[in-house]
């Protein structure tokens, strides 16, 4: 029975009331504003005692189209707007523009140099830990409207932040503008080499050609003045033998009229009437027969073999000797030969090398004034802050007075639960 009772008392005794805790709470309200007011008190001394840090921004949109016109009108070099902005910050968020810029002005970057640290070390720090690249979102549609490339810097209070924020993007833009000339040099360069190996090319052709053309024509002469000789050649065996011919006719003709009595020229008909000179006949002589050679007589007959015998050259009897003679003069020299190797400006023959000149001459007279160029639209230039972006003197101590609330009244109900606790036993 005694057992029964008492149970549910012990049940009762170990239930939590509220209210009660409440008020004992409550009552601890000097113990929490205390320990509230002190980690208060720690956030606004960190707020003091913590180097503030600032950020300053700029932000490049792309140039205007007639910026980059005279570059791209070159017809060598093709840079659009879009593709100049994605350059330069590719240049801005190169390491090696960084660091050069880095180097180059140790004045400015001084600041970063503590604690014993090494120039690569301080150039780290800052790297990685002061600029930050700021990009558009990937996954949205860009325009020429919405493309940009923002740079953010981050600094500790005794840095000149803006001026070398505004400084390093000055120094990305020109780096880029150099490796636009060192590309534009070494592309004029080649062009021009290209040219010039075309133009020597055709040069070598022409004179291939020309070379060509003169074998040609001088073979050619000499074929056909080695077949004139030839010609002429056979054409006084022809006339030799037909003079020897001749001779051997008279000959035969010589025999017959001293056998016949002839001397002087005489006809068939004339002998006709010399053995009928008694008679009273009249001879009409109608003959289409050639007369025979010895009716010429032999003084006359011999008169020509003698001739004939005597004779040199026979050229002259026949028209086509001074012909080829002629023909052989006009052979030994070919006009066409001779002006083509008296030609002094040979350049001027060549053919389709007129562009390549216009070509060479453009691309020698080109002058781009690169560091004129606008590759990209500076947007916004970077400025002094008027404050700390960190420490936030008011986040940091309404941070400490809620986490100082909290811990007291954590502490608050540690207490109660141990005097409760020490109650019931």
């Amino acid at each position: 029975m005694t057992s029964i009772t008492q149970a549910p008392r012990r049940a009762e005794s170990t239930d939590i009331d509220l209210i009660e805790m409440f008020r004992f709470v409550c009552k601890q309200s000097f113990m929490i504003g205390g320990v509230s007011l002190a980690f208060g008190l720690a956030g606004l001394a960190y707020a003091l005692l913590t180097t503030p840090e600032y950020r300053v921004s700029t932000s490049l949109r792309p140039a205007a189209i007639n910026e980059l016109d005279a570059l791209n009108r070159t017809q060598i070099y093709e840079l659009p707007t879009d593709k100049a902005l994605i350059r330069v910050g590719a240049a801005l968020d190169s390491y090696d523009v960084r660091l050069g810029y880095f180097l180059a002005n140790p004045d400015l970057f001084g600041p970063f140099l503590h604690g014993g640290q090494t120039q690569e070390q301080a150039f780290e720090e800052f790297n990685q830990g002061s600029l930050n690249l700021v990009l558009p979102d990937a996954r949205k549609k860009l325009d020429l409207l919405s493309a940009y490339i923002g740079l953010e810097m981050t600094y500790a209070k005794g840095v000149q932040g803006a001026e070398i924020l505004n400084g390093f993007v000055k120094y990305a833009i020109d780096h880029e503008r150099e490796e636009i000339a060192a590309d534009l040099k070494v592309i004029v360069s080649n062009s021009l080499k290209e040219l010039h190996e075309k133009l020597n090319a055709s040069r070598a052709a022409y004179h291939a050609n020309k070379e060509s053309l003169i074998a040609e024509l001088l073979e050619k002469d000499g074929l056909k003045q080695a077949q004139l000789v030839d010609e002429l050649k056979a054409l006084r065996g022809q006339l030799k033998a037909r003079r020897a011919d001749r001779i051997a006719q008279l000959d035969e003709a010589i025999s017959i009229a001293r056998s016949l009595g002839l001397k002087k020229p005489s006809t068939p008909s004339s002998m006709a009437d010399a053995s009928e000179s008694g008679s009273n006949i009249i001879r009409t002589e109608v003959s289409n027969r050639e007369v025979p050679l010895y009716f010429m007589g032999t003084d006359a007959l011999e008169a020509e073999r003698s001739v004939l015998r005597q004779r040199t050259s026979d050229d002259f009897t026949d028209p086509r000797v001074a012909q080829i003679g002629r023909e052989l003069q006009l052979l030994k020299n070919n006009r066409t030969v001779e002006a083509l190797k008296a030609r002094e400006n040979e350049d001027v023959f060549l053919k389709d090398i007129h562009e390549l000149r216009a070509e060479i001459n453009r691309l020698n007279k080109l002058d781009l004034n690169v560091e004129r160029l606008n590759l990209v639209s500076i947007d916004q230039l970077a400025s002094e802050p008027r404050k700390p972006v960190w420490p936030k003197k008011s986040l940091l101590v309404l941070s400490g007075l809620v986490l100082g609330g909290v811990i007291g009244v954590a502490l608050a109900l540690a207490r109660f639960f141990v005097r409760r606790r020490q109650g019931v036993r």
